[in-house]
Order: structure tokens, then sequence, then C-alpha cells
């Protein structure tokens, strides 16, 4: 959807009128419904300025399309500037122009990322070079119209606010291969972003290929298509097994029918840890992208999109793949069924709210279900571990029947991880006292489990499981601080138990599971949940003890960055009975996701020795 279209001459009169940043609001309130925040509409004041400045230029064509805030069709990603025409040869094009206040940024290694300040504070996001890029492939990978006319997309970012210098992070050796095909303009390039608009804007096409975008059908290229089934094919990382098989055919065929019928159905698949739910989406993604369906792999956590895009690509680092992995809050602004299936895993982790801050949407439950014909939600309700955690199979039937979708139920029950022992899990749900079970010891079960006296034993047993494949790591429960300001500092310890101390794993934009030095850090529920291990070395904190005969948990033990009990302590002070009952679900189910990320073994220490004495008699029973 076209936000603002016009031609070059249109634009250039509305800015001398002090009239473009109004005519873009109004436009978004008319189309989208939406208001505009003032931060937005002063950077549309700010941005268009400089544009301004660009386009003044007499080789520019006075009837070249301009588009501003296009938003790309069946996703809530929106393209903030672009001009359209035909080169020298008369082929059709479009450059696309990704704007930025920055004026600073430092790079983070071996990424796609960049650190700058949005949002009120640091943070960690793509490079403005990989942003443009990759939303030039998503509109090259999904709009037939370019496909089949030959559009000529070129992405480019501009950066009027920042300055550049000699060797800057901007311009860094690892981010040559997004800058190569989307160069970054900075202040004082104004004539630079001019010849590289020449380039593919020798002739105006009063808006006619802004239309063709526009209006172009929304469907997987074959080479995208091509793409991910080479990727998939003989990877064993996504080999499917017995029922695993049996359900992706079902959703297939559901999936399918709603396309044809054009009727929305929800689809539940149950499975505990290891029952292959993230293998099935996967393998499903793939499959229908090849079937020319619009699919988007989703999660809540980031992690689980890194390490499965990353596993897909392997030593690729610049793919279109990257585009099918969404997170669960980009569903807040997409219309009814515009897309054609939504995979979500870990849809126990869904939450009410979107955004930074928590304020966007209405229920992430209800705009996957809304936003497609085909809502797959792979859940497992013991594994929700923070106060903002509502997928439940209760809360998706409750929205796909105001949705006015279908429902159907499927279980996955057979267990592929702790050496497809469901005992082990039965044993960990009877030794946390979640439920008793007739899993009371480990007889006859094989798999690793020890309980260590020492928390530098768990290490080392980590680090040497750890050389075989790079597929062991240490967890911990968060009870310890998280402070930002050592976020990138190895030799800072936020664990310490007595002269044992790791930092936890680095935000260095690198993925936890996969990273091949984070062996020596120490991940959390955020970072893992999803993801699957060899072996994996767990420390229980002080939130959990052993007393009288029975597990106590303690939720004011846990530390105070700790996002996953925000809202408790008010809780507490209004129903203290609730408060301790949602306590003692979070924190058991916590430890018990970290102790069932080990398909082969998990090395268990305590902090709380009574604890440490009571797993020992139960694995010794």
């Amino acid at each position: 959807m076209l936000v603002y279209e016009g031609i070059k001459k249109e634009f250039l009169n509305s800015v001398e009128m002090d009239t473009i940043a109004e005519e873009i609001e109004n436009t978004i309130l008319e189309k989208m419904g939406r208001h505009t925040g003032k931060s937005e509409f002063d950077s549309w004041m700010n941005s268009m300025e400089y544009m301004y400045k660009v386009l003044n230029d007499k080789m520019i064509p006075e009837n070249a399309g301009i588009a501003i805030e296009y938003n790309i069709p069946q996703t809530a990603k929106r393209v903030d500037f672009m001009i359209s025409g035909y080169d020298e040869k008369n082929k059709p094009g479009m450059v696309i122009i990704e704007l930025k206040q920055w004026q600073k940024l430092e790079k983070v290694d071996d990424t796609a990322l960049v650190s700058t300040f949005t949002g009120h504070a640091n943070r960690n996001v793509v490079h403005p070079s990989y942003q443009a890029w990759s939303y030039a492939q998503l509109i090259s990978d999904y709009n037939t119209n370019v496909q089949d006319e030959s559009i000529k997309l070129k992405p480019c970012s501009y950066l009027h606010n920042y300055v550049r210098r000699d060797n800057d992070p901007i311009d860094d050796e690892q981010y040559n291969i997004y800058t190569s095909v989307a160069p970054a303009f900075t202040r004082g390039q104004v004539f630079d972003l001019r010849e590289f608009i020449k380039k593919t804007v020798k002739y105006g096409d009063n808006k006619e290929i802004l239309y063709l975008i526009d209006h172009g059908k929304i469907k997987p290229s074959k080479s995208l298509q091509n793409a991910i089934a080479s990727m998939i094919k003989g990877n064993p990382e996504f080999i499917m097994i017995d029922e695993q098989r049996v359900v992706y055919e079902e959703v297939i065929q559901l999936s399918e029918q709603c396309q044809k019928d054009r009727k929305k159905r929800t689809i539940i698949c149950e499975g505990g840890p290891g029952t292959g739910k993230s293998v099935i989406a996967i393998q499903l993604l793939s499959e229908l992208t090849q079937r020319d369906q619009f699919v988007q792999y989703v999660s809540k956590n980031s992690a689980p999109r890194q390490v499965y895009a990353s596993k897909l690509k392997g030593t690729i680092k610049k793919s279109s793949v990257d585009n099918m992995f969404k997170g669960s809050g980009a569903f807040t602004e997409v219309g009814n069924n515009v897309i054609n299936t939504l995979l979500v895993d870990e849809a126990h982790r869904l939450n009410e709210k979107s955004g930074m801050f928590s304020n966007l949407g209405e229920n992430q439950i209800k705009e996957i279900i809304h936003s497609a014909l085909c809502s797959v939600f792979f859940i497992d309700e013991s594994q929700r571990v923070t106060m903002k955690d509502i997928g439940s199979v209760g809360e998706i039937k409750k929205w796909a029947k105001k949705e006015n979708s279908e429902v159907y139920e499927m279980k996955l029950l057979s267990q592929f991880r702790c050496n497809g022992s469901n005992g082990y899990l039965a044993w960990i749900d009877d030794v946390l006292q979640i439920r008793e079970t007739a899993n009371f010891n480990l007889e006859g079960l094989d798999y690793d489990i020890r309980i260590l006296d020492e928390p530098q034993e768990v290490l080392n047993l980590v680090i040497e499981k750890n050389k075989v494949n790079n597929k062991s790591r240490l967890l911990a429960g968060y009870c310890w601080q998280w402070p930002s300001k050592h976020r990138k500092d190895t030799t800072y310890h936020d664990i310490q138990i007595g002269d044992f101390g790791i930092s936890w794993n680095l935000d260095n934009g690198q993925a936890f599971a996969i990273s091949e030095n984070s062996v020596h850090e120490a991940g959390c529920i955020h970072t893992t949940q999803g993801l699957e291990f060899d072996y994996v070395g767990v420390i229980i904190g002080d939130d959990m003890r052993y007393e009288n005969g029975k597990i106590i948990t303690d939720f004011t033990k846990r530390a105070s960055t700790d996002q996953s009990i925000k809202g408790l302590k008010k809780l507490y002070k209004e129903n203290k009975e609730e408060a301790l009952k949602r306590a003692d679900e979070i924190i058991k189910n916590t430890y018990r996701t970290l102790m069932t990320r080990g398909m082969k073994g998990c090395y268990v220490y305590c902090t709380d020795e009574n604890l440490r004495d009571y797993m020992k008699k139960k694995i010794n029973k």
C-alpha cells in the first residue's frame, strides 16, 4: 500500500509549502486508521527537507514517481522513500531509500547488526544497508509484477545527520556484503546519492512503476522456492520421524484447503519438549513456500528464529530466507487473511501487547489469526515462563472463535530429545513436584543426568562435551543481575558463586546456541527456549530450594533485571495467593525447560545444598 504517492514535481512543491508531513500524516490516518506520534512527524519534517535537496536536480526527471512510507503488502514493514522511472536503456527501475536520523553508531562484531541510540536507549539494530537490502529483496521475492516486468530494485540508506569519519564503523569490512549492494550515504553526500539515483532513474514514469509494484500479486518467486528447498534438502537438523510426518501432512492438507475455499482455519499442535515442533514448522515453511504460498515462521523470542535461519543458510550470510522469520509482534497492522499461512513456534510465549514498550496492538494471538488464512500454533503450556506469557489452548480457541476460524487440534507425544525418553521428562516433573508421576527414579533410562557439588565441575563437563560438535552449553536460572553496561564484556562475571564466576551470554548479536565462544558464557531461559543441545549444564539459583520435604520457590531471589516476573510484586500486594501460585509455576517451568534442553545429558548444580542432596537421592533411588 502506498501511503504517499506523487511525482517529483508535486513532492518538491509540497516540501516548499511545508505541507508534506501533514499530507503523510493525513493519508496514514485515512488509509490505515493510525494516528502519528510527534517523533515520527518530526522525523518526516526533517528527512523530507533532505530528500528535497537530493531531488532538486534537473537531471532527475520531474515526472519520476515518488512514494513515501510504502507498506509492503502482507507485512508490517514500511519503506521510507522510493523513486521510480526508467534507466538509459528504458528498463524499469526503482530506488529504495532507508532514511535514518542517527548521529553515531558502533559495529557489533561478526553480525549484520550495529549499536545505536534509538527508542530512548542504546540498542542493537540491523545495519541500515542490510535493512534497505532486505526490503528490496522482500519485494523482489514476493511481488509478481517485479518478477514478470523485470523491475530493477536498487536499495540504499541515507543517514543525513551522520558525520562520517575515517575508518567509520558503518564502513567496516564485515558489512561489505550489504553495503556493496545497498550503499550507505551520510551527511555531505547529497551529490553522491543523486548520482546513485540517476543510474536507475533517467526518464520519468508518471508513477507507472509504482502502480505496478503496488498492484503486484503476492507469490514467492521461483528463486526463493528453490533456495529454501535446497537448504532443507539433506540437512539432518530437519529430518522428520514417525508422527511428525503425520502432523506435517495434515497441516499441509488443511493449509491448502484454506487457499482453495478461502475459509480461515486455526491449527493447534500440542507437544512437549523434544517432540519435534520446530522441525515440523521449518519443513512446512519450505514445502508451503514451494506451493506458491506466502508463509512465515513466527516466534516471540528472537533466539529460535536466529538459530533456525542460520541452520538453514549455513555459511551464507545474505539470504532471502531471513525475511521468512518474523517476531510475534509483527502483525499489528496486517489486514485480514492477507498472509497464506503463519507457523507460530513456541506459541506458549505469545504476549498480549506488542512493540518495544508493549504499547502496540490488542492481542498477538488475535492478530496472528486475523492476518492469516491458516494459522498453526505449536504449543506446550508447561513452558510458559514469564508473567506476560498468555499462550494457551483455551486462549487460541477463544480468538479463533471471534475470528470465525475453524479449529483443529493435534498432538505430538513421542519424545525425541533426552535420548527419546518420556521417562526423564516425567522424572523431572516428579522431582520438581510439578505433578506426581510413576517415574520417581531413572532406572533403565539411557540419559546422563548428574547432580554436582561445584559449578566449576558442571562447566568443565560442558566444555569437554562441547569439543565434539559445539552443541553443549551452560544455562542458569535468572537469579543474578544482568547489567546492560557489561553485556559486551565476557571478563565481567555476572554470576558469582564462591570462587566460581562466569558472564551471562554476550549481547553481541550472535546466537548463543551456535556461537563458537558462548560455551564460556551462561545462557538463560530467553536465549535457549525452543532450542536443543546435546548436553546442558544447569545452575539452579536461590529462587528454588528444598526444605521439610517440599520444593520451595521464591520469586524475591530473582534478579531485578529479570523482566519475566515484572508485575508480580504488584500482584502479590493485591492477591498474595495468586501471586505465589504464578511465581511457583514460572520458576518450576523455567527449570523444567532448562533441564530438558539436552538430548543426551544434563549436569546440575544447585546453590541450595538441601536441594542438591534431595536431587541426588532422587537419581539414586
